[in-house]
């Protein structure tokens, strides 16, 4: 027990164990922990990935039990801890978020187009522009993309391995945070979307509904990473000035 009367569930920290060694080891409070990694999402601006919080909290630290027990007491509160692909934030609870919508910004609305795109991006990703518009059966206008590039909820991710390496394009982190997913299986199945109204109940039976990808940041024998002078050539990275 603690002075204060609390149990004390202590983390021993990396190092021999005194047992085997004789030298004692000091360890490393659970609470302080939880403490300390609450404070840590807390004042950051942006979901904390897992590896910044494990190069900020103590070694031999658990990083995902420590996080599994914020989770677990904020669970009922106001605010809850949720996890956003492979970082943590703290986000108003579902169920209040209601109470937010009179001081909240409104965004623009996108549209249809825009809307489309983003679903196509999200469920076939990762995918190029003609891929694109060969599922939507109409041309993408290079507008639309930019929309959703500036809302950040999708990026150029690499280049398809085919004559005039195309662009190819995924989700963000900022797309799972903003539509509550903690990965992009998370997206909604063909009964979920039809249960919301967003698939008519009389699709064709020989409709099937796309897989989102395992892990979208995975690359495949078909696309290869942006190089420096792929972003310079689409103007993601300032040239380099030669000084000669």
């Amino acid at each position: 027990m603690s002075e204060s009367g609390a149990n004390v569930v202590p983390f021993v920290l990396d190092g021999a164990d005194s047992e085997d060694t004789g030298v004692d080891t000091p360890a490393f409070d659970m609470m302080e922990a939880v403490r300390m990694a609450e404070a840590i999402v807390f004042a950051a601006a942006e979901p904390v990935s897992r590896k910044a919080l494990a190069q900020r909290l103590p070694d031999g630290v658990d990083v995902d039990a420590v996080m599994a027990e914020i989770q677990r007491q904020y669970e009922r509160r106001g605010v809850n801890l949720v996890r956003v692909a492979d970082a943590w934030a703290f986000r108003t609870a579902g169920d209040l978020a209601f109470l937010m919508s009179r001081d909240s910004v409104q965004q623009k609305k996108l549209s249809r187009a825009a809307l489309e795109v983003l679903a196509i991006i999200a469920y076939h990703q990762p995918v190029t522009r003609a891929e694109i518009e060969e599922i939507r059966g109409v041309e993408t206008s290079k507008g639309t993309i930019d929309t959703l590039m500036e809302s950040a909820w999708i990026r150029m991710r690499g280049r398809r391995r085919t004559p005039g390496r195309p662009v190819t394009y995924g989700t963000t982190d900022t797309f799972l945070d903003h539509f509550g997913l903690e990965e992009i299986r998370d997206l909604p199945g063909m009964d979920e979307l039809k249960g919301a109204g967003l698939l008519s109940s009389r699709m064709p039976s020989s409709f099937v509904m796309p897989q989102p990808p395992a892990d979208p940041d995975l690359f495949g024998d078909d696309e290869e990473p942006l190089t420096d002078i792929d972003l310079e050539e689409l103007g993601l990275l300032t040239p380099r000035i030669n000084d000669d």
